[in-house]
Protein backbone atom coordinates (compact mmCIF):
# COMPACT_ATOMS: atom_id res chain seq x y z
CA UNK A 1 0.00 0.00 0.00
CA UNK A 2 1.92 3.44 -1.13
CA UNK A 3 2.45 5.79 2.19
CA UNK A 4 1.99 9.25 0.08
CA UNK A 5 1.91 12.00 2.02
CA UNK A 6 1.75 9.88 5.03
CA UNK A 7 2.46 11.62 8.59
CA UNK A 8 5.70 10.08 10.00
CA UNK A 9 5.64 8.43 13.22
CA UNK A 10 6.97 10.48 16.19
CA UNK A 11 9.10 9.64 19.13
CA UNK A 12 6.10 7.75 20.56
CA UNK A 13 5.44 5.98 17.46
CA UNK A 14 3.18 5.12 14.52
CA UNK A 15 -0.13 7.11 14.67
CA UNK A 16 -3.23 5.55 15.33
CA UNK A 17 -6.79 6.27 13.89
CA UNK A 18 -9.76 4.36 15.11
CA UNK A 19 -12.72 3.96 12.86
CA UNK A 20 -16.46 3.30 13.89
CA UNK A 21 -19.22 1.82 11.69
CA UNK A 22 -17.11 -0.01 9.54
CA UNK A 23 -19.03 -2.24 6.91
CA UNK A 24 -18.54 -3.85 4.00
CA UNK A 25 -14.96 -3.30 1.82
CA UNK A 26 -17.11 -1.49 -0.86
CA UNK A 27 -18.27 1.09 2.17
CA UNK A 28 -17.73 4.76 3.11
CA UNK A 29 -15.88 3.20 6.66
CA UNK A 30 -13.69 0.73 4.77
CA UNK A 31 -12.37 3.44 2.01
CA UNK A 32 -11.60 5.70 5.19
CA UNK A 33 -9.41 2.98 6.61
CA UNK A 34 -7.36 2.43 3.59
CA UNK A 35 -6.60 5.66 3.40
CA UNK A 36 -5.49 6.32 6.65
CA UNK A 37 -3.33 3.31 6.40
CA UNK A 38 -1.92 4.59 3.56
CA UNK A 39 -1.21 7.94 4.85
CA UNK A 40 0.99 6.26 7.65
CA UNK A 41 -1.38 5.48 10.23
CA UNK A 42 -2.27 1.85 12.34
CA UNK A 43 -5.40 1.93 12.17
CA UNK A 44 -8.46 0.07 14.65
CA UNK A 45 -11.26 -0.85 11.77
CA UNK A 46 -14.22 -0.76 14.37
CA UNK A 47 -17.60 -2.44 13.65
CA UNK A 48 -20.37 -4.75 14.90
CA UNK A 49 -19.94 -7.83 12.17
CA UNK A 50 -16.01 -9.55 12.94
CA UNK A 51 -16.13 -11.23 9.57
CA UNK A 52 -16.69 -7.82 7.30
CA UNK A 53 -14.16 -5.93 9.18
CA UNK A 54 -11.54 -9.03 9.67
CA UNK A 55 -12.05 -8.62 5.65
CA UNK A 56 -11.15 -4.79 5.81
CA UNK A 57 -8.37 -5.21 8.16
CA UNK A 58 -6.70 -8.15 6.51
CA UNK A 59 -6.77 -6.68 2.86
CA UNK A 60 -4.95 -3.42 4.50
CA UNK A 61 -1.68 -5.44 5.58
CA UNK A 62 -2.02 -7.54 2.76
CA UNK A 63 -1.22 -4.06 1.17
CA UNK A 64 1.43 -2.98 3.11
CA UNK A 65 -0.31 -1.47 5.62
CA UNK A 66 -1.55 -2.01 9.56
CA UNK A 67 -4.72 -2.62 10.71
CA UNK A 68 -6.81 -4.65 13.19
CA UNK A 69 -10.14 -5.76 13.81
CA UNK A 70 -11.86 -4.55 16.86
CA UNK A 71 -15.66 -5.48 17.16
CA UNK A 72 -17.63 -2.52 18.62
CA UNK A 73 -21.40 -2.14 19.19
CA UNK A 74 -21.76 1.47 19.00
CA UNK A 75 -24.89 1.63 20.97
CA UNK A 76 -23.22 0.52 23.38
CA UNK A 77 -21.46 2.11 26.18
CA UNK A 78 -19.31 -0.03 27.69
CA UNK A 79 -18.40 -1.25 23.98
CA UNK A 80 -17.25 2.29 22.75
CA UNK A 81 -15.34 2.67 25.83
CA UNK A 82 -13.34 -0.58 25.63
CA UNK A 83 -12.43 0.38 21.79
CA UNK A 84 -11.14 3.57 22.70
CA UNK A 85 -8.92 1.90 25.74
CA UNK A 86 -7.17 0.35 22.23
CA UNK A 87 -6.16 2.99 20.83
CA UNK A 88 -5.33 5.11 23.54
CA UNK A 89 -2.44 2.42 24.36
CA UNK A 90 0.86 3.76 23.53
CA UNK A 91 2.28 0.71 22.96
CA UNK A 92 4.08 -1.69 20.41
CA UNK A 93 5.45 1.09 18.78
CA UNK A 94 2.28 3.76 18.57
CA UNK A 95 1.35 7.02 19.57
CA UNK A 96 -2.41 6.99 21.15
CA UNK A 97 -4.67 7.66 18.22
CA UNK A 98 -5.01 11.26 17.10
CA UNK A 99 -8.32 10.95 14.92
CA UNK A 100 -11.28 9.33 15.45
CA UNK A 101 -14.17 8.86 12.98
CA UNK A 102 -17.92 7.85 13.39
CA UNK A 103 -19.45 6.49 10.55
CA UNK A 104 -22.27 4.38 11.70
CA UNK A 105 -25.46 4.98 10.61
CA UNK A 106 -28.71 3.04 8.83
CA UNK A 107 -31.21 3.78 6.50
CA UNK A 108 -34.30 2.57 5.14
CA UNK A 109 -37.56 4.60 3.98
CA UNK A 110 -40.72 4.19 5.86
CA UNK A 111 -43.71 5.60 5.54
CA UNK A 112 -44.41 7.93 9.24
CA UNK A 113 -47.57 6.30 10.00
CA UNK A 114 -46.49 2.95 9.79
CA UNK A 115 -43.27 3.61 11.48
CA UNK A 116 -43.14 1.83 15.11
CA UNK A 117 -41.92 3.64 17.90
CA UNK A 118 -38.77 0.65 17.95
CA UNK A 119 -38.17 1.73 14.80
CA UNK A 120 -37.68 5.53 15.75
CA UNK A 121 -35.75 4.32 19.06
CA UNK A 122 -33.22 2.10 16.77
CA UNK A 123 -32.45 4.68 13.97
CA UNK A 124 -31.78 7.18 16.98
CA UNK A 125 -29.77 4.53 18.88
CA UNK A 126 -27.69 4.21 15.81
CA UNK A 127 -27.38 7.30 14.11
CA UNK A 128 -27.50 9.84 16.80
CA UNK A 129 -26.73 8.31 20.69
CA UNK A 130 -23.87 6.39 19.43
CA UNK A 131 -22.51 9.33 17.97
CA UNK A 132 -22.62 10.84 21.23
CA UNK A 133 -21.37 8.04 22.67
CA UNK A 134 -18.19 8.37 20.65
CA UNK A 135 -18.20 11.80 20.91
CA UNK A 136 -17.64 12.21 24.49
CA UNK A 137 -15.10 9.37 24.88
CA UNK A 138 -13.25 11.31 22.05
CA UNK A 139 -12.98 14.41 23.78
CA UNK A 140 -12.64 12.43 27.02
CA UNK A 141 -9.38 11.16 25.45
CA UNK A 142 -8.10 13.78 23.33
CA UNK A 143 -8.18 16.85 25.85
CA UNK A 144 -5.28 15.71 27.77
CA UNK A 145 -3.06 15.60 24.94
CA UNK A 146 -4.27 18.80 23.73
CA UNK A 147 -4.65 17.65 19.82
CA UNK A 148 -7.16 15.18 17.68
CA UNK A 149 -9.65 14.94 14.49
CA UNK A 150 -12.90 13.82 15.33
CA UNK A 151 -14.95 13.40 11.91
CA UNK A 152 -18.70 12.65 11.87
CA UNK A 153 -20.72 11.43 8.89
CA UNK A 154 -23.49 13.31 8.48
CA UNK A 155 -25.86 13.15 5.45
CA UNK A 156 -28.05 15.84 3.60
CA UNK A 157 -31.09 14.61 5.85
CA UNK A 158 -29.38 16.66 8.74
CA UNK A 159 -30.39 19.92 6.73
CA UNK A 160 -34.05 18.79 5.15
CA UNK A 161 -36.73 16.05 6.07
CA UNK A 162 -38.25 14.30 3.62
CA UNK A 163 -41.26 12.04 2.81
CA UNK A 164 -40.21 8.41 4.71
CA UNK A 165 -36.95 9.75 6.31
CA UNK A 166 -38.47 11.42 9.39
CA UNK A 167 -36.60 8.87 11.40
CA UNK A 168 -33.10 9.40 9.16
CA UNK A 169 -33.70 13.04 8.99
CA UNK A 170 -34.23 12.92 13.47
CA UNK A 171 -31.48 11.15 13.89
CA UNK A 172 -29.21 13.05 11.52
CA UNK A 173 -30.03 16.36 12.74
CA UNK A 174 -29.20 15.05 16.22
CA UNK A 175 -25.98 14.16 15.22
CA UNK A 176 -24.73 17.36 13.78
CA UNK A 177 -26.14 19.24 16.68
CA UNK A 178 -23.42 17.21 18.73
CA UNK A 179 -20.68 17.99 16.33
CA UNK A 180 -21.27 21.57 15.98
CA UNK A 181 -21.42 21.92 20.26
CA UNK A 182 -18.17 19.87 20.37
CA UNK A 183 -16.29 22.06 17.77
CA UNK A 184 -17.93 25.08 19.89
CA UNK A 185 -16.57 23.49 22.94
CA UNK A 186 -13.49 21.80 22.28
CA UNK A 187 -11.71 23.56 19.02
CA UNK A 188 -10.40 26.16 21.30
CA UNK A 189 -8.73 23.37 23.05
CA UNK A 190 -6.96 21.75 20.46
CA UNK A 191 -9.12 19.60 18.77
CA UNK A 192 -10.77 19.47 15.42
CA UNK A 193 -14.38 18.45 14.83
CA UNK A 194 -16.03 18.37 11.26
CA UNK A 195 -19.04 16.82 10.23
CA UNK A 196 -18.87 15.73 6.28
CA UNK A 197 -22.40 16.21 4.84
CA UNK A 198 -23.03 12.98 2.35
CA UNK A 199 -25.48 14.44 -0.26
CA UNK A 200 -26.27 11.82 -2.61
CA UNK A 201 -26.38 7.82 -3.06
CA UNK A 202 -22.52 6.62 -2.45
CA UNK A 203 -20.93 4.00 -4.68
CA UNK A 204 -21.25 1.21 -2.39
CA UNK A 205 -22.06 -2.37 -2.11
CA UNK A 206 -25.14 -1.30 0.42
CA UNK A 207 -26.37 0.55 -2.23
CA UNK A 208 -25.80 -1.85 -5.20
CA UNK A 209 -27.60 -4.71 -3.33
CA UNK A 210 -30.60 -2.07 -2.24
CA UNK A 211 -31.04 -0.49 -4.92
CA UNK A 212 -29.15 -1.63 -8.21
CA UNK A 213 -31.97 0.10 -10.29
CA UNK A 214 -30.61 3.59 -8.89
CA UNK A 215 -26.92 2.74 -9.58
CA UNK A 216 -27.82 1.56 -12.89
CA UNK A 217 -29.98 4.94 -14.00
CA UNK A 218 -27.41 7.16 -12.04
CA UNK A 219 -24.02 5.54 -13.42
CA UNK A 220 -20.56 6.33 -11.41
CA UNK A 221 -21.20 9.73 -11.94
CA UNK A 222 -24.47 10.33 -10.15
CA UNK A 223 -22.93 8.65 -7.35
CA UNK A 224 -20.07 9.82 -4.65
CA UNK A 225 -17.24 7.16 -5.17
CA UNK A 226 -16.35 5.80 -1.46
CA UNK A 227 -12.80 6.79 -2.00
CA UNK A 228 -12.98 10.26 -3.17
CA UNK A 229 -14.97 10.77 -0.21
CA UNK A 230 -12.70 9.16 2.31
CA UNK A 231 -9.76 11.15 0.26
CA UNK A 232 -11.57 14.52 2.27
CA UNK A 233 -11.85 12.85 5.30
CA UNK A 234 -7.72 12.75 4.90
CA UNK A 235 -7.83 16.22 4.12
CA UNK A 236 -9.70 17.70 6.96
CA UNK A 237 -7.74 15.92 9.25
CA UNK A 238 -4.59 17.36 7.37
CA UNK A 239 -5.84 20.93 7.52
CA UNK A 240 -3.73 23.60 9.82
CA UNK A 241 -5.37 25.06 12.70
CA UNK A 242 -5.66 28.43 11.12
CA UNK A 243 -7.86 27.34 8.74
CA UNK A 244 -10.06 24.86 9.89
CA UNK A 245 -13.48 23.08 8.38
CA UNK A 246 -16.21 22.20 10.72
CA UNK A 247 -19.07 21.13 8.12
CA UNK A 248 -18.35 19.85 4.58
CA UNK A 249 -20.57 18.54 1.79
CA UNK A 250 -19.97 16.36 -0.68
CA UNK A 251 -22.08 15.44 -3.55
CA UNK A 252 -21.03 14.22 -6.95
CA UNK A 253 -21.26 16.94 -9.43
CA UNK A 254 -24.67 15.86 -11.30
CA UNK A 255 -26.64 16.08 -7.93
CA UNK A 256 -29.67 18.92 -7.88
CA UNK A 257 -28.88 20.77 -4.59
Amino acid sequence: MPHDRSVPATAAGRPQAIVFGVGAGQGIGAAVCRRFAAGGHHVLVAGRTAAKIEQVAAAIVAAGGSAEAVVTDVTDEASVIAAFDRAMRSAEGRAPADVVVFNAGNNQIIDFTRLTAAQFEDFWRVGCYAGFLVGREAARRLLPLGRGTVIFTGASGSLRGKPGFAHFAAAKAGLRMISQSMAREYGPKGLHIAHVLIDGGVDGERLRKAIPEMVDKLGSEGLLDVDSIAENYWHLYRQGRSAWTQELDLRPYREAF
